[in-house]
């Protein structure tokens, strides 16, 4: 583009000297209705070359509020961004408060209005002020409803951690009735049930969360909670224990403590021999505390049979006390 205004320029400058210094400069007659228009062959191209500079300045004047506009904006989004990357350190930092301050200010001419507003209601709740944090949830609905599912996501979390239980178990079900099935959804409601010690509600949920981002420790621990309530029951009949037992997803059955409590719950509705056999089958393929404490608390078809095999462990485990105490109990019995 520059090339070519300073190629314009040379050549006006050129026909302005042609026209001053050449003794025969042409003659060029335009007759357009009528009107006639006479001048030189230089003339005419200086009159082509400052047409066409007026027009080129007229477009760009005609674009210049829309630069200046974009130039604005651009300035924006940049302050936005820098008050936005200042307010997440400084939350990083523990300052709740600025850091706070700072995303709310970088909400105007963002691109990432969501992440702000969020950031916020996670700053507001860690200073205690639990109406702050609702308002920056609201007004992260209003900016972008598109994104409710993060939202509620992080309302419901939020008001676990704040021991709002009521106020989860609410949130999390209306997600479930606009998304059924959603995983994180799944995982904060189990989480949720386990700290309302609402047992039957973990055990209806349990078969689904397959899919939930929960680590293997905190399903299991969530399993044994509920299933431990259940088969502890006074009216537990072998069939509702059986049933109970397939309705749990298959890693699940495979976990030594959900295995070692089911053992327990057989020998308590008079089943030993069952539970004994699925804990020794049990313990080949994984060597765990909880069956190794719960083969020693159920009766066997054989008993001597039954410490047999533990004193025959022991050989490979002679410093195992869970193994030793219950080789004991089983010499008591």
């Amino acid at each position: 583009m520059r090339l070519g205004v300073w190629m314009l320029s040379g050549l006006l400058l050129g026909l302005v000297g042609a026209h001053f210094l050449l003794p025969d400069n042409g003659y060029v007659l335009i007759n357009f209705r009528g009107y006639l228009i006479e001048m030189s062959v230089p003339g005419l191209l200086i009159v082509l070359a400052v047409t066409y500079f007026a027009v080129r300045f007229a477009l760009v004047a005609w674009g210049w509020p829309h630069r200046v506009g974009g130039m604005l904006a651009e300035r924006r989004r940049r302050a936005a961004s820098r008050k936005l990357t200042r307010g997440i350190m400084h939350i990083v930092g523990g300052e709740w408060s600025k850091g706070e301050r700072l995303l709310t200010q970088s909400v105007r001419g963002s691109d990432t209005p969501l992440v702000s507003y969020l950031m916020a209601a996670r700053a507001a709740q860690q200073q205690g002020h639990r109406d702050r944090r609702d308002e920056w949830l609201q007004l992260a609905h209003e900016e972008l409803p598109d994104a409710h599912v993060t939202v509620m996501l992080t309302q419901a979390e939020l008001q676990l951690e704040a021991g709002e239980l009521e106020r989860a178990l609410a949130t999390l079900r209306r997600l479930e009735e606009l998304h059924p099935g959603h995983p994180m959804g799944l995982a904060l409601l189990a989480r949720t049930y386990r700290a309302l010690g609402d047992h039957s509600a973990q055990l209806e949920l349990l078969p689904r969360l397959g899919a939930a981002p929960l680590d293997a420790r905190e399903l299991e621990a969530c399993a044994l909670d509920a299933l431990s309530a259940r088969m502890e029951r006074a009216d537990l009949t072998h069939a509702e224990a059986e049933a109970l037992w397939a309705s749990l997803p298959a890693p699940l059955r495979r976990a030594p403590s959900l295995i070692a409590q089911r053992a327990l719950s057989l020998e308590r509705l008079g089943h030993g021999a069952e539970a004994e056999r699925e804990l020794r089958t049990a313990l080949r393929s994984a060597w765990a505390l909880p069956l190794i404490e719960a083969y020693g608390q159920v009766t066997g078809a054989d008993a001597g049979r039954q410490l047999k095999r533990a004193e025959g462990w022991l050989e490979r485990h002679p410093e195992d006390a869970a193994l030793l105490l219950t080789a004991a109990r089983l010499c008591i019995r």
